[in-house]
């Protein structure tokens, strides 16, 4: 062939891989299918060149490995080559010609040069190696070398099955561990996390070395297989770059790339996709080389322990009896133990849907299920994989794999149910009825699947479900209130002043009783610590735990007034105050500041605490009431969050120091390090929505409730205590609480007159100058 020749069968190659990689009528394997196809015409035609510019270089094939191997290429995935040959001549010269062009047009080239005995050498003893022959694909060259490869290939699969088997496993446990679940990560390794893409290549490859996998898993495995696959091709196309990292601000990018509804939708479908082959991949690597042993002995009516696993008795008919499956879940997750998959199968194929009215004893035995707490999740999830639990309940089917896309919820909706439910299982001992904690965790965000606000659909879904489920009405009643109020203790604790008499009497209010606050607090931390690590610390259980036991005091009879005792500032801070001069103190996380009280003092603390570049998750504030004659102190202490690289607290101290006095120029400061501040990427999907500022009129006897929300930023804080201060305001105290990336400020003020603000002009004011200064 003559160069022009050649060169112009190259680009017309080089064209079509364009076109492929430019359609966008298909997606998913098809789409990588064509995208390979075409890249291995333009492949072949540069290899030919190279061949036809050396004429007396040794016979030599060119193949296609890892994901380009199996036909599989995303549009920005390394193009990964081998050149083997049989020669001990230098083969360098003809790579090069290959391997120059590719790198000219801007693709990522993974490739390698060897001989076929070094090749299957490596093979022997690198599992990478090892796995890429399983799917390596001559894209050019000498054909019986090729077919020679794929065969050495198989056969050295074959001949050290055990071994890859055991080795596949362990990289499987690795990478779970580092990468996370797919289903559950807010920014997913679609790749190789846990029921990503590199699962389903292990159980493939696994398959080749004796795993048996049945007819309805490898087409369920498929079919979430091209969901990843498809998922990934998206990205890569929103994107224009590499990488397996499905990024929070690439999601709606890559959904509409995708085709796809809205990125919940996307992400939803990403979820469950990654939750069936992450079951698939756990039921199958925990059946790997399982011994058999033991007598079959009945568990449970109708449920046998047989070889490790619980299998339903041959005389269980859960055509008639719904409960069958209860039954055997509950045995499963006592024994922590799998359900097998004949007793799996046999109750999709004939378990019907629940009655209207469930059978009598079935809500007894979902509560034994459910109080058997963690280990009960596996078993949730084997059912769910089934569709089983939709059966049972239907309202359910809508939470399924529902994203909640903010750092701030580690799970899916259904489950941080499950989770919230198995945390509850642990704090019975603190409630009388441990039934209704564990059915009231389970249940408490059920609305969240639904349109509208989804603590009122919840409860009103409740009130048509408990009954069918056979709780009485009292029962109904109570799990209603603990879907209405499952926020109203973390909430109080953390956005108000719990030695307000006002804000106790609202809350014994809405508890009614010492049986319902029991189990909102037992709620309160199941569901805090289901919704993620920084949901719940130790303030917050501090906090929530003072809320509780002071409203236990009143709904139990007691005087508010003896529930009313001061808890910020505490001895210690009473006693710096008592002095009349200034303290900084650090404790850990805990930065105290005590100084004579004047307009903006808060305000002064709070932009020092921004300027060094602290985060601040709880502030309270306090000033002594005026006397005449008498220096008024004031005390604010802040919550900051620990930087991985520790805190130098020294010219922290000395900058708060100075502020105190009036000798730092905190605004201009403010403004240059906003310069050059790098903006912190997005955590959470929903817009906070505009800032916000509301008065609580009820929510204090003795001072107006100013709440603040609006997203983070830079000396926020600050600029919102120093526009009360600049209208004429005196902050009483002040909690501050950060949620992902919105800020939830709440202050306690009076006039200069130690007055409420009720003139509404005044009160427009303040609305104004706050809004303002948030930007």
């Amino acid at each position: 062939m003559t160069t022009t020749a050649a060169n112009r069968e190259i680009d017309q190659a080089w064209k079509a891989r364009e076109a492929a990689l430019a359609d966008r009528s298909i997606g998913g394997r098809e789409y990588c299918h064509r995208l390979a196809i075409a890249t291995d015409a333009w492949i072949a035609a540069l290899a030919q060149q190279a061949r036809d510019d050396h004429p007396r270089a040794p016979k030599f094939v060119l193949v296609a490995v890892g994901g380009y191997g199996r036909g599989e290429l995303s549009p920005q995935s390394d193009i990964d080559l081998v050149l083997i040959h049989q020669s001990k001549q230098s083969m360098e010269s003809v790579a090069s010609a290959i391997w120059y062009p590719i790198w000219d047009a801007g693709l990522k080239l993974g490739h390698a040069v060897r001989t076929f005995d070094d090749h299957l050498e490596l093979a022997k003893d690198d599992l990478d190696t090892a796995t890429a022959l399983l799917t390596a694909r001559p894209i050019w060259g000498d054909e019986k070398m090729g077919e020679a490869v794929v065969e050495a290939g198989l056969k050295n699969w074959t001949k050290r099955k055990k071994r890859w088997r055991l080795e596949l496993a362990r990289r499987v446990l690795e990478r779970q561990t580092n990468a996370g679940d797919v289903a559950y990560i807010l920014e997913p390794d679609l790749k190789n996390g846990h029921g990503g893409i590199r699962d389903a290549h292990s159980l493939w490859w696994a398959e080749c070395g004796g795993l048996v996998l049945s007819k309805e898993d490898n087409a369920a495995l498929n079919e979430c297989y091209d969901v990843l696959l498809s998922a990934r091709v998206a990205l890569h196309i929103a994107t224009e770059r590499t990488g397996d990292t499905l990024r929070l601000e690439d999601q709606d990018a890559a959904a509409a790339a995708a085709g796809a509804e809205s990125a919940d939708a996307f992400m939803a479908d990403i979820a469950a996709a990654a939750r069936t082959v992450a079951w698939v991949a756990d039921e199958a690597w925990g059946r790997v080389d399982k011994g058999k042993g033991g007598a079959p002995r009945e568990v449970a009516p109708g449920v046998m322990y047989i070889d490790g696993e619980m299998e339903l008795a041959i005389d269980a008919d859960p055509s008639i009896d719904p409960t069958y499956m209860l039954r055997i879940a509950t045995a499963a997750a006592r024994q922590q133990a799998r359900i097998g998959r004949k007793s799996l199968d046999r109750l999709a194929e004939v378990l019907p849907e629940w009655p209207s009215r469930w059978p009598a004893g079935a809500i007894d035995k979902l509560v034994a299920l459910l109080l058997e707490g963690h280990a009960a999740i596996d078993v949730l999830e084997a059912l769910d994989q089934k569709g089983l639990i939709s059966r049972m309940l239907p309202e359910w089917e809508p939470l399924r794999s529902k994203p909640q896309r903010n750092a701030y919820h580690r799970f899916t909706v259904d489950r941080h149910l499950w989770e919230a439910a198995a945390n509850a299982s642990e704090l019975v001992d603190m409630v009388g009825r441990p039934d209704l904690l564990v059915l009231g965790a389970l249940f408490h965000d059920v609305g969240k699947g639904y349109p509208g606000d989804h603590t009122e659909v919840g409860m009103a879904m409740m009130q048509e479900l408990g009954p069918r489920m056979g709780l009485s009405e009292a029962d109904t009643a109570i799990i209603i209130t603990m879907i209405e109020q499952h926020l109203l203790l973390p909430d109080v604790a953390m956005r108000r002043d719990l030695s307000d008499p006002a804000t106790i009497t609202h809350v014994a209010e809405r508890v009614g009783s010492q049986d319902v606050l029991e189990l909102l607090h037992a709620l309160t931390i199941a569901d805090s610590k289901a919704t993620g690590p920084s949901a719940w610390g130790s303030w917050k259980e501090q906090l929530v735990q003072e809320l509780v036991e002071r409203v236990s005091h009143v709904v139990g009879g007691g005087d508010v007034a003896d529930a009313t005792w001061t808890l910020f500032p505490d001895a210690e801070t009473l006693a710096l105050m008592a002095t009349g001069d200034p303290h900084v103190v650090v404790d850990g996380t805990r930065l105290l500041v005590v100084y004579r009280d004047s307009p903006g003092i808060f305000s002064r603390i709070a932009g020092v605490v921004s300027l060094h570049g602290l985060d601040v998750l709880a502030a309270r504030a306090h000033s002594d009431e005026p006397q005449l004659g008498r220096v008024s102190m004031g005390a604010s202490e802040f919550r900051v969050q620990m930087p991985r690289t520790g805190v130098e607290w020294e010219p922290v101290v000395d900058d708060l120091e100075k502020a105190l006095h009036g000798r730092l120029a905190i605004e201009s400061r403010l403004v240059e390090r906003a310069k050059t501040y790098r903006r912190r990427r997005t955590l959470q999907a929903a817009d906070p929505g505009p800032p916000r500022l509301t008065f609580h009129d009820h929510a204090s006897d003795d001072a107006s409730v100013i709440e603040v929300r609006c997203q983070t930023k830079i000396g926020i804080l600050y600029r919102i205590a120093k526009a009360l201060a600049e209208v004429g305001l005196d902050i009483r105290h002040a909690t501050v609480q950060t949620i992902g990336s919105e800020i939830i400020d709440t202050f306690y003020v009076r006039d200069w007159n130690g007055d409420q603000i009720t003139d509404p002009g005044h009160r427009a004011e303040i609305e104004r100058a706050v809004l303002h200064s948030i930007g």
